[in-house]
């Protein structure tokens, strides 16, 4: 059970779970009628009054006695759970028993028999790491299992969540660095920049300008007109829009767009700015799955097949 927030609720759920097995107790006990099962079995007039078909009779008849029986053995099993488990409050039950308990010794268990492989894995570098077969499967399986649900399946990302395989780092894709990121986590911000930037008009011109650093469709006077305005946004992106891997501000020239590369999009941002976490998996996963795990997430990007993209 869930600690309660006063003694209330500690009461409230003895008093419903006992009053509800007292209930089907009472219950059971009003319908074992004996004499009525003795002499009125199928008897004229010991129906319920409903009729279907014309001539199908519901009959009243009480249930099966060894039913009956099957019923008051759930609640004296019911009654032997309450003592022994949890479940009547905060009342812990006599053998002492908790989900929590029983996941620890499991996870005990499995570090054991795990443990010294991840420690091993954990003595190498994360290239060696990352070119071993074994390690890549467990890499694998942890990153569906953590990092899926944001990334994809297959690490490409989505709007707001970055693409794993493409070679492209918000803040830098060597090992150590990856690694870090998944330890202690990021938070990436960018601020509301439409009243830095100026008007509607001096936004549009921005986004064009912003479209023209990465060769984008874009209109080229509204472009020129819009890059002295730029100055607003250079602290964190650059003279050239190539980003600060230092300040995780994404290069605005190679068209990999995290939320996307729309004309509407680049304006929204501008004006609205950006706010994205990445939460940290350091204290939930400990360093040795990390490290596994990012020797996994490097290696999606440089692949053979995509060396050309750092």
């Amino acid at each position: 059970m869930a600690d309660f927030t006063s003694g209330f609720w500690n009461i409230w759920i003895i008093v419903l779970t006992v009053l509800g097995i007292a209930g089907c107790a009472l219950l059971l006990w009003q319908q074992s009628s004996w004499k009525v099962r003795r002499d009125d079995q199928g008897a004229p007039g010991n129906t319920t009054g409903h009729v279907w078909d014309e001539d199908i009779t519901e009959l009243n008849n009480p249930l099966p006695r060894w039913w009956m029986w099957m019923f008051y053995l759930s609640i004296v099993f019911s009654i032997g759970y309450l003592v022994l488990y949890p479940g009547l409050g905060n009342f812990a039950g006599t053998l002492g028993w908790k989900s929590t308990g029983e996941l620890a010794r499991d996870v005990r268990q499995a570090n054991a028999e795990i443990g010294p492989l991840y420690e091993r894995y954990l003595r190498q570098d994360l290239k060696q790491v990352a070119s071993d077969a074994q390690a890549q499967a467990i890499g694998e399986r942890l990153f569906l299992t953590y990092c899926a649900q944001c990334h994809g399946s297959d690490a490409r990302g989505n709007k707001g969540f970055p693409n794993l395989t493409d070679g492209d780092w918000l803040h830098g894709g060597e090992p150590e660095t990856i690694k870090q990121t998944i330890m202690n986590g990021r938070h990436g911000v960018m601020p509301p920049m439409g009243a830095a930037v100026g008007s509607d008009k001096d936004i549009d011109n921005v986004a064009h300008y912003v479209l023209s650093l990465s060769e984008s469709t874009h209109d080229p006077i509204k472009a020129e007109l819009g890059k002295s305005k730029f100055v607003a946004c250079m602290a964190c992106h650059g003279a050239g829009g190539k980003g600060n891997p230092m300040l995780g501000a994404p290069n605005l020239s190679d068209k990999i767009w995290l939320y996307g590369g729309s004309l509407d999009t680049i304006k929204e941002t501008i004006v609205r700015g950006r706010d994205n976490t990445m939460p940290a998996f350091g204290d939930f996963l400990g360093e040795p799955r990390v490290h596994v795990l990012a020797a996994y997430v490097w290696s999606l990007s440089n692949r053979p097949s995509n060396a050309g993209a750092k």
